[in-house]
C-alpha cells in the first residue's frame, strides 16, 4: 500500500549472497527457532525501516487444500456456545436485577419489617440459583473453547517441515533471478534492488520493462489513459495478432470519459477517429456510441454497466497480461505458479510423511515422488504418457517407446512383453503386427 511496503516470504530454501553468508526464506508459520533467528538476520541486513518492512505470511489458504469445513464447524459451533453463553448471562442478570428493583421498591414504600424482605428475597435468590446457573453456561462454553485447538491441531499441520528434502539441487542464481523478478513484477522495486544488490546477482534484464508497465497501470488509477493508449497503438499489430481486445478497451474507456463530461459531439468526433478499426467489435461500439442518448442519466439507463470501476480493474489486468506476453514473460510469476502449485501438493506430502514414518523408509533418498499428486488444470504445462497396459506414468527410467507399428508403450511394460530382450518379437497388443525390438524408439515430449 502507499504507506507501507510489502513483501510475501513463502520460500523453503536458502541462498547465499556475495560475501557467502546463508539467507534463509521461510514461512514463520512453520519454522523453527532457529530459522527466525536467519530470519530475523535478513531483516537486520536489509537494513530498512520496521514500518517499511512489513512481513506478511502468505497462509491464505490459496488454496492450501487441507480440510477446513471441521474447522468451520467447530468454530461455529464455539460461537454458538459462546452466544448462548452471553444470552444466558444476560437473563440471569436481568432477572436478578429485576428481583433487587422488587425489593427496593417494596421497601420503600412499605412498612413491614425490612428483615422479612429481604429473607424473601434470599429465598427468590435460592429458587433461581443464578451462580450455579452461570457456572453451568460457562462450563458448556469451556467445554467447547477447550475441543477447538483439538480440532485445529488436528486437521492444520504446522510442521511441515517434514516435506522439506534437503537434497534437493536449486541453482542459485536462478533461484536469485526468479525472486528478484517477482519483487519487481509486484511493483516492490526498492526491495527487489535491495535483494539483488543483497545476494550479488546483476541486475534483472526485466526491471525496466516493469517499470515502465507499472507507471502505466499508475496512470491508469489516476484515470488517465494517455500512456496506456501510446503503449497499445505502438504495439497494435502484436496485439491484434494475440487477439487482444486491449486497444478497444482503452479507447472505450477514452469514450467513455469525454462523454461523461456532457460533451457528446467531441465523443463523436473521437469515436469516428478511432472506432474505425474495430468493425469486428461494431456491436460493442454500437452500444457505446447509444450510450451517448442518456449521459445526464447513465445510471438509470440500459448502459449503466459503462459505469463499472470494473471496466477499469478488467483493462488494466488485460494490459499486464499482453505486456508480461509481449514481454516473453508468463501471466502469472514463475514464483506465484510454484508455491501455489506447491499448496496443492503438500498436504498429500505431508500424509505420507507419517506413513513412510511408520515404516521406516527415508524421503530423502527418493528420487521420484512417491504418490500419485494431483494438480489443478492451471499447473500442468507438459505433457505426459501413461502406459496403456502397466497404467504407470513413464519417467525418465521408464521412458515412452513407439514401436514399428506406431502405439506407444513404456520402456518397462515392452521389456516384460519382450521377457528382457530374451524374444526379438512380440504382439503389440493393440494391433495384430509382430513389433521388432530393435525398431522400438524412445519418444520425447
Amino acid at each position: 500500500n502507499k504507506k507501507n511496503s510489502r513483501f510475501f516470504i513463502f520460500f523453503f530454501f536458502k541462498t547465499q549472497n556475495k560475501e557467502n553468508h546463508e539467507i534463509w526464506f521461510c514461512s514463520l508459520f512453520c519454522s523453527s527457532v532457529d530459522k527466525r533467528r536467519r530470519f530475523s538476520t535478513l531483516i537486520h541486513k536489509l537494513h530498512l525501516p520496521p514500518l517499511r518492512f512489513q512481513v506478511t505470511i502468505f497462509i491464505d489458504c490459496v488454496n492450501l487444500r487441507m480440510e477446513l469445513k471441521s474447522i468451520k464447524d467447530a468454530f461455529d459451533r464455539v460461537a454458538n456456545k459462546q452466544k448462548l453463553s452471553y444470552s444466558k448471562t444476560n437473563e440471569i442478570v436481568q432477572m436478578v436485577s429485576q428481583e433487587i428493583d422488587k425489593a427496593l421498591s417494596i421497601i420503600k414504600e412499605s412498612s413491614l419489617d425490612h428483615r422479612s424482605i429481604l429473607a424473601d428475597v434470599k429465598k427468590t435468590f435460592a429458587e433461581i440459583s443464578p451462580v450455579n446457573q452461570l457456572e453451568a453456561a460457562e462450563k458448556e462454553l469451556n467445554v467447547a473453547l477447550t475441543k477447538y485447538p483439538k480440532v485445529l491441531e488436528k486437521q492444520l499441520n504446522t510442521d511441515i517441515a517434514k516435506a522439506y528434502r534437503n537434497n534437493v539441487e536449486f541453482d542459485t542464481h536462478i533461484v536469485n533471478q526468479i525472486i528478484a523478478n517477482f519483487f519487481y513484477r509486484q511493483g516492490m522495486f526498492d526491495i527487489g534492488d535491495c535483494f539483488v544488490a543483497e545476494t550479488g546477482e546483476s541486475e534483472c534484464s526485466t526491471r525496466k520493462s516493469f517499470m515502465e508497465m507499472h507507471q502505466i497501470l499508475e496512470a491508469m488509477k489516476r484515470r488517465d489513459l494517455e500512456p496506456a493508449l501510446n503503449w497499445a497503438i505502438s504495439n497494435s499489430e502484436k496485439l491484434k495478432q494475440a487477439r487482444s481486445d486491449l486497444e478497444l478497451k482503452l479507447h472505450s474507456l477514452h469514450f467513455l470519459g469525454i462523454a461523461q463530461d456532457q460533451n457528446s459531439q467531441e465523443a463523436i468526433n473521437y469515436a469516428r477517429k478511432h472506432f474505425a478499426i474495430f468493425l469486428d467489435s461494431f456491436p460493442e461500439i454500437q452500444k457505446l456510441v447509444c450510450s451517448l442518448l442518456w449521459t445526464r442519466n447513465l445510471d438509470k439507463s440500459p448502459y449503466s454497466e459503462f459505469l463499472s470501476p470494473a471496466l477499469w480493474n478488467n483493462a488494466a489486468k488485460e494490459l499486464t497480461r499482453q505486456y508480461c506476453n509481449l514481454l516473453g514473460e508468463s501471466t502469472e510469476s514463475p514464483l506465484s505458479i510454484t508455491i501455489s502449485a506447491g499448496t496443492q501438493t503438500l498436504p498429500v506430502l505431508l500424509k505420507y510423511m507419517n506413513v513412510m514414518a511408520n515404516k521406516k523408509l527415508d524421503w530423502q533418498s527418493m528420487e521420484q515422488l512417491p504418490v500419485a499428486v494431483e494438480l489443478s488444470e492451471e499447473f500442468q504445462f507438459h505433457s505426459v504418457f501413461v502406459c496403456p497396459v502397466s497404467k504407470e506414468q513413464s519417467s525418465d527410467d521408464n521412458p515412452p517407446m513407439m514401436m514399428s507399428c506406431g502405439h506407444v508403450l513404456c520402456k518397462q511394460t515392452i521389456n516384460k512383453m519382450s521377457k528382457n530382450g530374451s524374444k526379438s518379437s512380440f504382439k503389440c497388443p493393440y494391433c495384430p503386427t509382430d513389433v521388432d525390438i530393435s525398431r522400438c524408439r524412445q519418444l520425447h515430449f
